[in-house]
């Protein structure tokens, strides 16, 4: 996985001439883009969420487009619209801006829920369906939502069927004092990101965009043994009779970790899955899936904070390479 690590490592490289101090937050949208699974961004305004997705993007050499989602966005807003052409005497299709390798959904909490279900068919089959036409996505095909998780007047909180379709649920969090001096520096001028530029392609002429094509059945091949998947699904299982859950992980969330766990791997340049692997991506991978009953909430009990006991206390397999 040799190769899969150096097409990382230097798209992260890229990546951290706009984004300082969040390393981890960039390799967990790698991972996302090898699975091919998309990620849910909670955090505060000015954090970097979108300059995250534009970097990214751009260091790729993919598309990117930015759906400032609000009450009043229509579902055809998304996945676009057929226009009648009086000149021929035909419909056209135009397509909306999800028709494109990384699609950022500001604030989709704000956008009402019939068209946040717009995503829904994108995010899961990587096509669309407009007046009983399919139409597939360009591939790679990654849908970066963000939400504000202080602010919820005149919001709509995503159902569980769609947070179920997010891959990873992030945060980037502030800054330290000595990162936060770092960005007032790089921005004494112009911002960075009208200066970065795709990385170049290999030896083998291939462009980023391929390259990430071969990488994605790439991880395919690392291994998990079998004593892992067992704790995958032992973890996941155990979310599903807590008695402070009213809702446990589907095998959706098995199946995400499994895969996140393959990535995380290969991104390490190792063929093979260890417990560390499974433990880093439990938290971004479950917690968002949860949910906690309201008597549990009353005494302070969290998703988080249950994910966190369940991984102290389901025993580790015994006996697997490190």
């Amino acid at each position: 996985m040799q190769e899969v690590q150096e097409f990382v490592s230097r798209v992260i490289a890229s990546v951290e001439q706009v984004i300082v101090g969040k390393r981890e937050a960039i390799e967990m949208l790698m991972v996302a883009l090898l699975c091919e699974g998309h990620v849910l961004l909670e955090d505060v305004p000015g954090t970097g969420k979108t300059m995250l997705a534009r970097a990214v993007a751009v260091s790729l050499g993919g598309t990117f487009k930015r759906l400032q989602c609000t009450p009043d966005l229509l579902p055809n807003d998304v996945v676009g619209v057929s226009v009648y052409n009086q000149q021929n005497g035909q419909f056209e299709f135009r397509p909306g801006p999800i028709f494109v390798n990384l699609l950022l959904a500001d604030e989709i909490n704000r956008a009402t829920p019939r068209t946040q279900s717009a995503l829904l068919e994108a995010m899961q089959e990587q096509q669309v369906t407009v007046d009983g036409v399919t139409r597939p996505l360009p591939r790679p095909f990654l849908v970066l939502a963000t939400q504000n998780p202080i602010e919820y007047e005149g919001t709509f909180p995503l159902p569980e069927a769609q947070l179920d379709r997010f891959l990873l649920r992030l945060s980037l969090g502030y800054p330290d004092h000595t990162v936060e001096r770092q960005i007032l520096y790089n921005l004494r001028r112009e911002h960075p990101i009208t200066q970065l530029a795709a990385i170049e392609s290999g030896a083998d002429g291939r462009t980023p965009i391929q390259a990430l094509l071969d990488h994605q059945k790439r991880i395919w091949d690392v291994h998990v043994d079998e004593s892992l998947q067992d704790y995958i699904i032992e973890l996941v299982s155990a979310t599903r009779s807590h008695p402070d859950l009213a809702l446990g992980g589907s095998p959706r969330a098995s199946l995400a970790l499994f895969k996140a766990s393959q990535a995380l791997a290969a991104i390490r340049g190792r063929d093979h899955v260890i417990p560390d692997d499974i433990k880093q991506l439990a938290v971004p991978t479950l917690a968002h899936r949860l949910i906690a009953k309201p008597e549990a909430e009353l005494r302070g009990r969290t998703p988080l904070s249950i994910l966190q006991d369940l991984l102290s206390s389901t025993p580790l397999p015994v006996g697997v390479p490190d």
